[in-house]
């Protein structure tokens, strides 16, 4: 008979302890964003996909063409086109695209960017059908305000 009321013990207890912790919680503030209703506050280190950074005097971008972010890619997810004008000393940028699906957001290329061209986004939806919507013209996008 001892034995019985030891246990009963030791389950109301057991009972009461637990509902102690599931009252704390209850009362507790909410972690969980209510996705999409409200955005993430998205800190300063995040790294969504790279962007082109804009020259504000000129209203082109930063990017001189130099290949440097596309040479030191290990992911081969950047590809650059560019060509010399007549009668102008640099090369223009014509293209510059991203394989999101292949990029390891290591950094590299923006690290190895002599003018600080190249930044990261702070684009975190990233979501998609299919693997070309991951195939991003940047150029085209910074003209256009879109990604």
């Amino acid at each position: 008979m001892k034995k019985y009321f030891t246990e009963l013990f030791i389950g109301i207890k057991s009972l009461l302890v637990g509902m102690g912790v599931t009252i704390k919680a209850f009362f507790s503030p909410v972690a969980t964003v209510q996705y999409p209703r409200e955005k993430n506050i998205i800190p300063d280190a995040y790294r969504g996909h790279v962007v082109l950074v804009l020259n504000e005097k000129t209203g082109e971008p930063k990017c001189i063409a130099c290949g440097n972010c596309e040479r030191s890619c290990p992911s081969s997810c950047i590809k650059i086109m560019s060509e010399k004008k007549e009668g102008e000393k640099k090369k223009t940028l014509t293209s510059f695209s991203l394989d999101f699906t292949k990029c390891s957001l290591c950094g590299i290329c923006v690290e190895s960017c002599p003018l600080g061209a190249i930044e990261y986004s702070n684009e975190y939806n990233l979501a998609g059908f299919t693997k070309e919507e991951f195939h991003y013209d940047l150029l085209k996008c910074l003209k256009e305000s879109s990604c």
